[in-house]
This record gives C-alpha cells, sequence and structure tokens, in this order.
C-alpha cells in the first residue's frame, strides 16, 4: 500500500492505492530504504512464528510496480534492524537479529558493484551490546544517530542509550561513540529529522512510541546549517497535509503505546502509520494514521524559550471501518520501516 490522501478536508476518510502486489514483498520487521529512486527491502520474517530472518534483498520500482530480488551475494540475515543510504551507493543496514542473537555490526550492500559487504568496526568503538527494535537515522553520508533498543529485564530498562555512528565508505570501516544525553526505554519506535520550529532555526531528531508513553522525546539537535536539507520532491503531498493540519483540531500528545509503524517524513510533517499498540484489548495491530506538524510549534517555544518543548499536533484518521486492519505482512513498506517520501506527487 501507498500513500494515503484525505477524502474531505478535516475528515477522517482516506483513499488507498496499492502501488505493488507481490510475494516479494510479503514480510515484517525489515527494512525499507530509498535509494536512487528505488526501494531496496533488506531482510524480515517472511512468516508468521519464523524466527530465522531472511538474507535477502529485494529491489521496488515504484512508478512501474515492479519487484524483484537483487542478486547481491553475501546478504546479511536481518530482521528488527535499520538501514541507511550513503552517498548514493550504499546501503548501509546495522545491527538487528540474525536468528541467534542481536547485533550491532555494519554490513553495507555496494549498489554499484552489487556485492554486500561486512565493514570493520575502527578501534576505540564502543558499541551497543546489541542493536534490535531500534532507529538509525541519516545526518550526514558520515554519520547516523542510533537511538533505543530491545533488551532484557537487566538491560534497557529504565532508560534508552543514544549513539553516534561514523563511517567511513572508503575504509568500509565504522566507529560508535554514546552521546551524554538518554531518552526513555523504546524500541519498535520511528525518529524522524524535522526542522526546528521558531526564532532559532536548525533541525531536531524526534521518537515517537516505542514504550507506554505518548510523548516524543528529542534524541538530537543542530543548529542552523549544520544539517544539510535536499529540496522537497514531493510539494503536492506537502501542500495536502499542510491543508489537512490546518483544517483539523490537533492533539498535545502522540499516540499512546504504539510500536512497529512506519514514519515518513514530508518537509515539515511526520506521518506516523500502522504497527502494533499495546493500549487495546483485543487487536494490537492497527490502521491509525497521524500526522505530526513540527512547524504547529512557533508559539510554544517562544513562551518557554529557555525550556525547549515539544508540541505534538497528531492529526488521526483510521481507514474506513468496512476495511479490516492489515497485519504487517499486508503492508510490506510501511510496517516496521522507516523512509524518507522521495517521490513527487
Amino acid at each position: 500500500m501507498a500513500a494515503a490522501s484525505p477524502g474531505r478536508a478535516g475528515g477522517s476518510r482516506w483513499t488507498w492505492r496499492p502501488v505493488a502486489r507481490d510475494a516479494l514483498l510479503a514480510r515484517a520487521f525489515h527494512s525499507c530504504t530509498e535509494l536512487r529512486g528505488r526501494l531496496y527491502v533488506v531482510g524480515g520474517l517472511l512468516s508468521g512464528g519464523v524466527t530465522e530472518p531472511s538474507g535477502d534483498t529485494v529491489v521496488l520500482d515504484v512508478v512501474g510496480g515492479l519487484a524483484v530480488r537483487e542478486g547481491a551475494r553475501g546478504g546479511p540475515r536481518r530482521s528488527h534492524h535499520d538501514a541507511a543510504a550513503l552517498c548514493g551507493r550504499w546501503l548501509c543496514a546495522v545491527g538487528g537479529w540474525d536468528g541467534s542473537r542481536r547485533l550491532a555490526s555494519v554490513a553495507a550492500l555496494d549498489t554499484e558493484r552489487g556485492e554486500w559487504e561486512a565493514w570493520t568496526a575502527k578501534p576505540g568503538s564502543r558499541p551497543p551490546a546489541g542493536l534490535s527494535g531500534h532507529t538509525c537515522t541519516r545526518l550526514s553520508d558520515r554519520e547516523l544517530r542510533v537511538a533505543g533498543r530491545e533488551g532484557g529485564t537487566r538491560t534497557q530498562r529504565r532508560y534508552g542509550s543514544i549513539y553516534s555512528l561514523r563511517l567511513d565508505p572508503n575504509a568500509r570501516t565504522y566507529c560508535y561513540t554514546e552521546e551524554g544525553c538518554r531518552s526513555a526505554s523504546r524500541s519498535g519506535h520511528c525518529a524522524a529529522l524535522l526542522p526546528t520550529p521558531g526564532p532559532r532555526p536548525g533541525h531536531q531528531l524526534l521518537l515517537f512510541g516505542g514504550c507506554s508513553s505518548a510523548d516524543a522525546e528529542v534524541a538530537g539537535q543542530w543548529g542552523r546549517g549544520k544539517i544539510k536539507e535536499d529540496p522537497p520532491e514531493a510539494p503536492g503531498l506537502m501542500a495536502q497535509l499542510g491543508k489537512l493540519v490546518s483544517s483539523s483540531q490537533g492533539s498535545p500528545q502522540g499516540p499512546r503505546g504504539l510500536r512497529y509503524h512506519s514514519c515518513s517524513v514530508v518537509g515539515p510533517f511526520a506521518v506516523l502509520f500502522g504497527g502494533e499498540t499495546l493500549t487495546r484489548a483485543r487487536d494490537t495491530v492497527c490502521n491509525d494514521l497521524y500526522v505530526y506538524d513540527a512547524q504547529a510549534d512557533n508559539q510554544v517555544r517562544r513562551e518557554n524559550r529557555d525550556k525547549p518543548t515539544i508540541s505534538l499536533r497528531a492529526i488521526s484518521a483510521r481507514s474506513p471501518s468496512t476495511q479490516p486492519c492489515l497485519s504487517p505482512q499486508a503492508l510490506p513498506l510501511l510496517c516496521g520501516s522507516t523512509s524518507h517520501v522521495q517521490t513527487g506527487h
């Protein structure tokens, strides 16, 4: 399934348009990353009850709706991982579950050579014990920000660690450094790098979901010029989201107990869809859609300049009640993945 569009201003009716239906896309807890105008779907679990992750890579041409299995050798068997694109060439899969343990290593697909490579940790790298259910956000072609992870009763219970992951594509090396800030204990959450509102423009990385709290958290802040912004490639979609947000009543809090949902960043908006919710007695898979507007924070921030605050303007829009809730297997592109919207509207 692809993007949704509002049926009427301020309403909660949405029309869903299928982009591709292919058995190769039937999976959950995979990564889905845009690179050179195509979507790379890596790993994941191919059916319910399976614990051994897949090691294949599927490439989807969104325009043509064609999905093909990438013939690259040495693909990592991963689920519950995350991935990021670097330099328009490499697809880096970070951490994840390999069927027996959690990993913090980095594997990279060289799309020019069509081969997977296992990159090497640099001396002095201080990686987390293991990563799964985490997020990995690209800050530049040489730096990622890693936040949260799953853990047992003795680890990752009281707080979540945040790491900077520095990469050297030429040397095929990586290096973890733990940041001084921490977050609430989160896993299966999403991360959105959004413009900072107010008189001091910049960027901030926000974490949504992955725990019982409905509050978002700041996992990093950068001043003007520190983060290179790409020009918007979906101006029509941005305009539609702007009209929706301006014509609807927002909420000061986001969804509570949402995990393994999708998150697409479209300009100043973060669009959250689907996933598992821990707040319902019966169905844990939901079809809810939320829009976070980073621009709605202006007045609050001006009134509290000495204490950063987050004003969540979330718009909830469920699909029609006649349409059943979709499972992760039925939402191969959206559920369990985080990616920026790159296709025009």
